[in-house]
């Protein structure tokens, strides 16, 4: 059954054997801690710090960080009044443990790995790849390839991919305006495009002679809708019950290279552009078309990664200033009130960032906190909360053209650790929404994934078997 028809009828710097704390380890970090939103930083706490009646285990005051083993004499002292541990309890235990043991090798192929995910479950693992194979892996059977796609129609590689809510279903684009929808569910391990299996073409022009590329697609949390970013400079949502293009908005000056819902009712969009902006889009309320609701200013160059915190209010973005930048949506401006910044003799795609731009700042910085060391070259290297189940969103991870996986503390801005084993830019990367594991994606080919504590096994280290001639965008 086709998504369209199913609609249609229903309405590594760190010890391995050591658990991990975030602290400042410079004065930027300082600084960075103590210029920090009030109100992230208690809310932060508030997800990942354990109860107050653990004073009771401990003499005098309380200090953190609260062992494990005093959490656990804790709970059965029941001194929290619940005999249980509160969900900040847990998340206080789970994040002092990253995932940095490893890597395991999951898989290798012979084309660089351009975007990667986990379920929202964590059951299941996508990786899309340049050579048009997309790969669903079944991380509770070792790893097992799920299904094995062959991609139709792929013009330069696949630029993003995603699940929808109930993982039935997996829409994949490309430097393409159209985006193709296949059965994830289905039985068919190997799914050849149009020949074992039906892949779905949903046509985001709206005029038919329209030629754009799509750099990011998202499923709605209803898993009705898609929302796309393209190189028309525009969003796209696309209604997949009546099978059409129900909004179109000429969003910025410049690619649109990331969007996504900011929270579960959809109605806010997140996109970033080329021109150096985030953007806040709020469907309820569109006076003009074409008018956003806000603008967020702060980087030096252009937006290649969003993701939302899920509350509807913060947001993190990789630049190609080479920082991460957190954003509170109430600090929006109306409108864009100072000109472009941009070094024009500067291209990110084979250039190094230039020195004398790292010391730049953005004289109307409307950002609440600033990462750097990581760096953001030839590729849209991605960026993301860790998991509030687990890490309370104590942390944020990025990949990096460097070869490695950056992970920084939200509140104080430390690098609290670095995962480099790669042999080429780590596009992508994603975090078990459960589970100390995190898994990142490379254009070396490989797929490997990094825990805490890990299995019993001896980690298989994975080598690109053949070296390719790099592609960009």
């Amino acid at each position: 059954m086709s998504y369209r028809r199913r609609f249609g009828k229903d309405n590594s710097a760190c010890d391995s054997g050591n658990a991990v704390e975030g602290s400042a380890s410079s004065e930027e970090a300082n600084e960075a801690s103590k210029s920090l939103d009030h109100e992230v930083a208690h809310l932060t706490k508030l997800r990942s710090r354990p109860h107050q009646h653990l004073r009771g285990v401990l003499p005098g005051k309380l200090r953190f960080p609260v062992s494990t083993l005093k959490m656990l004499m804790g709970r059965e002292g029941n001194y929290s009044g619940r005999g249980r541990f509160s969900s900040a309890d847990a998340c206080h235990v789970l994040s002092r443990y990253l995932p940095i043991n490893g890597p395991w090798g999951v898989d290798q192929l012979n084309s660089p790995a351009y975007v990667s995910q986990f379920s929202n479950d964590g059951l299941f693992f996508v990786a899309g790849f340049q050579g048009g194979h997309i790969r669903i892996y079944n991380v509770e059977k070792g790893w097992t390839v799920q299904k094995d796609i062959l991609t139709k129609s792929l013009r330069w590689t696949i630029t993003d991919t995603s699940l929808s809510p109930d993982q039935r279903f997996l829409a994949y684009a490309s430097m393409s305006p159209i985006v193709h929808i296949v059965n994830a569910g289905s039985s068919t391990t190997e799914s050849l495009a149009n020949i074992t299996e039906i892949h779905e073409a949903l046509d985001f022009s709206v005029d038919y002679d329209e030629e754009f590329g799509i750099f990011s697609v998202k499923f709605s949390t209803d898993g009705r809708e898609l929302v796309a970013g393209s190189s028309d400079a525009s969003i796209h949502v696309y209604d997949l019950q009546a099978n059409k293009v129900s909004l179109k908005i000429p969003a910025h000056t410049s690619d649109v290279n990331t969007v996504c819902f900011a929270d579960e009712t959809g109605h806010l969009i997140f996109s970033g552009s080329d021109d150096n902006l985030c953007k806040v889009w709020d469907r309820r309320c569109f006076i003009t078309k074409g008018q956003a609701a806000g603008v967020l200013m702060g980087h030096l160059q252009g937006i290649t990664f969003i993701d939302s915190r899920g509350d509807g209010r913060y947001l993190i973005s990789n630049g190609k200033d080479q920082t991460t930048k957190l954003w509170d949506i109430r600090k929006m401006s109306s409108r864009n009130m100072y000109p472009r910044i941009t070094d024009c003799d500067w291209d990110y795609r084979w250039m190094e960032y230039p020195a004398h731009a790292r010391t730049s700042r953005h004289p109307l910085d409307q950002s609440l906190a600033t990462y750097r060391d990581h760096s953001v070259l030839r590729t849209l290297i991605r960026c993301y909360f860790s998991p509030a189940y687990s890490t309370g969103q104590k942390y944020i991870y990025t990949g990096s053209s460097d070869h490695s996986v950056y992970i920084y503390d939200l509140v104080t801005g430390a690098q609290v650790a670095k995962l480099f084993h790669h042999d080429g830019p780590v596009r992508d990367c994603s975090w078990h929404p459960t589970y100390p594991m995190l898994v990142s994606s490379s254009w070396d080919g490989s797929i490997v994934r990094w825990e805490f504590p890990g299995d019993d096994q001896v980690p298989t280290l994975v080598k690109p078997r053949v070296r390719r001639r790099r592609a960009f965008y």
